[in-house]
């Protein structure tokens, strides 16, 4: 069966909705998070190592959570919705003190 060209070029009234750009609010909110995201996987990795933790499974176990998901939650890079409040569960699970970061230094 041969594969049929279209025309890509569609009319105004047909094109797709273009993406819908988020408010400054939520740029703001989402700054902040990937920030105390940075904090919190800064100082879980500081945890485990001190700890010895190195293996996916002992990562997992610490975590409470499987391993590949908490693989994912320590190395991912882009923001996702629910993260902070995973690495937030992580920390009191491991009973790290996260230091606030108005508190030392580290906003302007």
């Amino acid at each position: 069966m041969a594969a049929e060209i279209h025309d890509i070029s569609l009319p105004p009234d047909q094109m797709p909705p273009a993406k819908p750009k988020i408010s400054p609010e939520e740029r703001r909110r989402r700054t902040a998070d990937r920030l105390t995201m940075i904090r919190l996987k800064m100082a879980i990795g500081r945890e485990l190592d001190e700890r010895g933790i190195t293996k996916p499974a002992e990562i997992g176990v610490a975590l409470g959570m499987p391993p590949a998901e908490a693989t994912k939650l320590l190395t991912r890079h882009q923001w996702r919705e629910g993260d902070v409040a995973q690495l937030e569960a992580a920390v009191a699970r491991l009973g790290v003190v996260v230091p606030d970061p108005a508190s030392d230094g580290w906003s302007s």
